[in-house]
């Protein structure tokens, strides 16, 4: 660790700074011919490194390999190149002080104003499955000791870390070189990026070495989110609060989906696709879910012959067509025509789904404000989700169904479920998982028919649940996301009519339950977990 020994009056005053000497080094080549042939048309001398020098040199611009000036070539298969005191010393020199430019003199070295730098493609090698060496030989080294040598020295030097940064240099370039203020931001976005870069080496490890193999989920010292601002919003949960999108490196959700159609996305349209998605990916088979303030309208997965996709949604619709108007849909199967057809007269916030035919694309973009959104190949849901609170994070295991079966429930009351009921049973219990709690779902042929939600009692929600499916409670099965307090919530429910039941268990008044279900003659099933969701 070193210390200065200068005062503020030492420093020089540097603003606006000429490009002379360029230092690049970049694994992505988008935009780096063009940069080059700005930089070598105003005379800047370029100094390089490997593929990066070569595909410089084969467009025909001047470049100076980094082994020329470090007199030590490249080795160790390229692991070995940049980190020398030739080119460091060049990158960090701060030219504000006389007695750094007298030491770069007696050492032959030559400063750099422009640092063009980006790391090696490790997020995206390891988003594409590869694990183990060939993982880690994508940690870069050299690199981010470049960006954050130029970072820490932007008094002097200009880093660019994204090709989105080119046009900007090369204007200054242009101009006459680049200001303060530019290498100010250039420098945060790089230390941005190497934290960001860093950050994902380390949820590597911990996610594949030791421990963590056999356990998936286990709190680490530290917990760091580094996301990068893909879109500011129009405004966020209400039209006097601002709002941005950003996205995670390797994330593969609905921050990554691709837009086709309509207006453009807001603050609750992201939080009501996330919820819907999450819904209808908890079901294998082909299933739908329309959402409304991150709550369920109608949840369903296809039955009979014809048209899987749109069946599930046209029986999803008819759990409450009344919330479902303005709703979002999400989809987890490619939308078909014939979905869209139903779609189209329903006025509809956001259809989201891994594809649409091109017919039902057509189609649904005849309606001028209803957005489409495309996931990314192998969407997927987060490992591990965080919510902040005041002060810090609460950090945990999303609630999924990867492994689910019902073999294990414990039959309290009634006989065994005949296979249609049971699977009734098992479509409820996945599908309340989705509900806000208190969650009452009331389902029948693989579809809700009633929900009861947010309620901060469950016998409200029963009630809530029962009115919204009216006559088709009876003969309806029933599940409750977690345990009946009592016995007068369930009460409601046999009340209505309602077949069997799936519920948690564990309430010190458990036998009250039973023997109401008992009573009524109604199976009723303990499944050992509960599913909040708050």
């Amino acid at each position: 660790m070193s210390s200065s020994t200068h005062s503020p009056s030492d420093y020089q005053v540097r603003d606006a700074i000429p490009i002379a000497r360029a230092l690049i080094s970049v694994s992505d080549k988008t935009g780096l011919l063009e940069l080059a042939a700005a930089l070598a048309g105003a005379g800047v001398e370029i100094v390089s490194t490997g593929s990066t020098a070569k595909s410089i040199a084969d467009a025909g611009h001047p470049v100076t390999e980094v082994a020329q000036i470090t007199g030590f070539p490249e080795s160790l298969d390229g692991r070995v190149k940049t980190l020398h005191p030739a080119i460091h010393a060049g990158i960090l020199a701060d030219l504000r002080l006389a007695s750094h430019e007298v030491q770069l003199a007696e050492l032959g070295v030559k400063p750099f104003e422009l640092v063009v730098v980006n790391l090696y493609p490790f997020v995206e090698t390891i988003a594409s499955g590869v694990t183990g060496d060939a993982a880690i030989e994508q940690i870069d080294i050299g690199g981010p000791a470049m960006v954050r040598a130029a970072a820490k020295n932007h008094a002097n030097v200009a880093v660019a870390v994204s090709p989105d940064s080119y046009a900007q240099i090369i204007k200054a370039v242009r101009l006459g070189g680049t200001t303060l203020a530019q290498r100010q931001r250039l420098a945060g976005e790089a230390f941005a990026h190497t934290a960001a870069y860093d950050t994902a080496v380390a949820e590597f490890f911990a996610k594949n070495i030791g421990v963590r193999a056999e356990h998936p989920f286990e709190e680490p010292e530290v917990f760091e989110v580094h996301a990068s601002l893909k879109q500011v919003l129009r405004y966020g949960e209400n039209s006097h609060q601002d709002a941005a999108l950003y996205i995670t490196a390797d994330g593969a959700g609905i921050a990554q989906a691709t837009q086709l159609h309509g207006k453009e996305m807001s603050y609750n349209n992201y939080v009501d696709a996330d919820a819907a998605l999450r819904t209808a990916y908890d079901f294998r088979e082909p299933a739908v879910a329309i959402i409304k303030h991150a709550q369920p309208c109608g949840i369903a997965v296809a039955r009979g012959t014809g048209d899987a996709i749109a069946s599930a949604h046209l029986r999803a619709h008819e759990c409450d067509p009344v919330s479902a108007y303005g709703g979002v849909i999400a989809a987890n199967r490619t939308v078909s025509i014939e979905m869209a057809r139903t779609v189209k007269d329903i006025f509809t916030e956001v259809v989201i789904a891994p594809d649409f035919e091109p017919e039902a694309l057509e189609l649904l973009q005849t309606k001028k404000n209803l957005r489409l959104l495309k996931l990314p190949a192998g969407y997927r849901r987060e490992d591990t989700e965080f919510k902040q609170i005041s002060g810090g994070l609460l950090v945990q295991q999303p609630d999924v169904f990867d492994r689910f079966s019902s073999d294990g429930w414990t039959l309290v009351a009634g006989r065994e479920a005949d296979a249609a009921t049971r699977a009734d049973l098992e479509f409820a219990w996945r599908a309340v998982r989705a509900v806000k709690s208190n969650a009452i779902l009331l389902a029948h042929d693989g579809a809700s028919v009633g929900v009861g939600m947010g309620q901060v009692n469950r016998v409200d929600s029963c009630r809530l649940a029962v009115s919204r499916a009216g006559e088709r409670a009876a003969g309806a099965v029933a599940a409750s996301d977690a345990f009946f307090p009592f016995a007068d919530g369930l009460q409601i429910l046999l009340d209505a009519g309602i077949a069997a039941v799936a519920q948690p268990g564990g309430s010190i008044h458990d036998d009250e339950s039973i023997e109401a279900a008992k009573a009524a003659g109604v199976t009723m099933y303990f499944t050992g977990e509960r599913h909040f969701y708050h």
